[in-house]
C-alpha cells in the first residue's frame, strides 16, 4: 500500500477551492449566529453554559477512541481549571486529564502552534497512562506506527505512519505551515479549508504513541478558533462520535492520496452540522433557565431528581419519552407516590402527558413547546 506520506509531492494536499466556498460563506455567517445566541444567556449562566459545551467536548473525543468518561467528574475538572467555584465530585485522573486539555485548548487558542504546546496537551491527556513509553514528547519507538484491526496473528493494516525517525522533521514543517497558514500568517487560509487539512495532516504524521485522534481534533479547534478570533465552543467531537464509522472511513481512503477535496467537504459538512447542535444545545440551555425560572420553588426533592435527571439528557432526550417506570428508577419511590407526582407536574405545566395507561410518557414543557424529551435508557 502506498500512503500518502510516501509520495513525491507530500505535504502539498490538493484540492478544489471552489467548492469550499459555499460552506466557507456558511461557516462564518453560522459563527455569528453562535455568538449572537451566546449572548441572550444571562451572564451569570454563561459560565455553566461553557462547561456543559466544553464537558460535552470532551466526553466524546474520548468516546470516539472508546473511552467512557464520567460526565461529573468531567465537570467538576473544568471548573476547578477554569477557576469557578469547585463542587465536592471527585475529579478522576483521566477526566481531569482531559478537562485541563479542552480548558488549555479554549484559552490558548491565539498562540501560535508549537512542539511544546503538543507536549504539553500530551502529558495533561495520557500521564495516568503507565502502559506508555514515552509522554510528553513525541514517539521514538523503533518499530512501525500502524493502525491495525483484526485478529492479532492476521492483523488488517489500516494505516502507517512515518518511522520514528522522520517524526520531528514532518512535525517541524507541520508546525510552520500551521502557523503560516493562520489568519495573520504569511499563507492565509480559510476557517474550514485550514482546519480540515490540520486535523488530517497531522493524523497523516500520527507522531504520538497515542492521544493523536484526540490532539488532531484539538488542533482543529484551534485552527477554527483562530479564525474567527475566539473559542468556537461548536460540538465537533460531539458530532463527529455521531458519525465515527464515516469518520474513520473517511481518513483511510484520504491517507493513500494527496488529492483531499472530498475530505475537506465531508469535514466541512460536519463543521456545519455541528454549529447547528451548538445552536440547539444553547438554545436548549436557555429553556432550561426558563423553566427553572418558573418551577425551581415547586417542585419536591423526587419531582427535581427527575427533572434534572430528564435535563442532563440534552435536546434529544430520553427515547420514547419518561415513563412511570423510568420514574421510579430515578427516585426509587413507590408507584403510587411517582403517579401523584408526576399528575402534579402535567397540572404545573412543567411536563406534557402523551399516550394512556402503560403506553403513558411524559416530555418536559419548554418554551414554545417543543416537547424536549428524554432520549436513552435511564443507567
Amino acid at each position: 500500500m502506498t500512503w500518502n506520506w510516501t509520495l513525491p509531492d507530500w505535504p502539498d494536499f490538493r484540492y478544489d477551492a471552489s467548492a469550499l466556498e459555499p460552506f466557507e460563506q456558511r461557516f462564518l455567517l453560522s459563527s455569528g449566529e453562535i455568538l449572537g445566541a451566546v449572548h441572550h444567556v444571562n451572564p451569570p449562566d454563561r459560565e455553566q453554559l461553557r462547561i456543559e459545551l466544553l464537558s460535552d467536548e470532551a466526553m466524546q473525543t474520548s468516546a470516539i477512541e472508546g473511552e467512557i468518561l464520567d460526565r461529573l467528574s468531567v465537570q467538576s475538572s473544568l471548573r476547578r481549571h477554569l477557576g469557578l467555584d469547585p463542587d465536592s465530585y471527585p475529579a478522576k485522573p483521566r477526566e481531569q486529564g482531559v478537562a485541563e486539555m479542552m480548558v488549555d485548548v479554549y484559552s490558548s487558542f491565539a498562540e501560535p502552534l508549537s512542539h511544546e504546546t503538543l507536549y504539553r496537551w500530551h502529558r495533561m491527556l495520557l500521564s495516568h497512562d503507565r502502559r506508555l513509553e514515552t509522554i510528553g514528547a513525541y514517539r521514538q519507538h523503533a518499530e512501525s506506527m500502524q493502525i491495525v484491526s483484526g485478529r492479532f496473528d492476521r492483523p488488517t493494516i489500516h494505516f502507517e505512519a512515518p518511522p520514528s525517525a522522520q517524526v520531528m522533521p514532518e512535525m517541524e514543517r507541520y508546525a510552520d505551515w500551521f502557523n503560516r497558514t493562520g489568519p495573520r500568517g504569511a499563507e492565509p487560509l480559510p476557517a474550514l479549508t485550514r482546519a480540515g487539512l490540520s486535523h488530517h495532516y497531522f493524523e497523516s504524521i500520527h507522531p504520538f504513541e497515542d492521544g493523536n485522534g484526540r490532539l488532531g481534533r484539538a488542533l482543529a479547534e484551534k485552527s477554527l478558533a483562530q479564525n474567527i478570533g475566539q473559542p468556537t465552543l461548536i460540538s465537533l467531537a460531539f458530532t463527529i462520535e455521531k458519525e465515527r464509522k464515516e469518520y474513520y472511513d473517511q481518513l483511510k481512503r484520504h491517507q493513500t492520496t494527496l488529492d483531499v477535496t472530498a475530505w475537506l467537504i465531508w469535514f466541512a459538512e460536519i463543521v456545519l452540522k455541528a454549529q447547528q447542535i451548538t445552536l440547539d444545545r444553547v438554545a436548549f440551555f436557555i429553556n432550561k433557565a426558563h423553566f427553572y425560572d418558573r418551577h425551581r420553588d415547586h417542585l419536591n426533592d423526587r419531582q427535581a431528581k427527575a427533572i434534572a435527571r430528564m435535563f442532563r439528557e440534552g435536546p434529544e432526550g430520553f427515547s420514547g419519552g419518561l415513563s412511570a417506570d423510568n420514574y421510579l428508577k430515578i427516585t426509587g419511590t413507590s408507584r403510587a407516590t411517582a403517579t401523584r407526582d408526576l399528575q402534579d407536574l402535567v397540572e404545573k405545566g412543567a411536563l406534557n402527558r402523551t399516550g394512556e395507561l402503560r403506553h403513558t410518557r411524559y416530555w418536559l414543557k419548554l418554551d414554545g413547546d417543543k416537547g424536549f424529551s428524554a432520549a436513552k435508557t435511564v443507567q
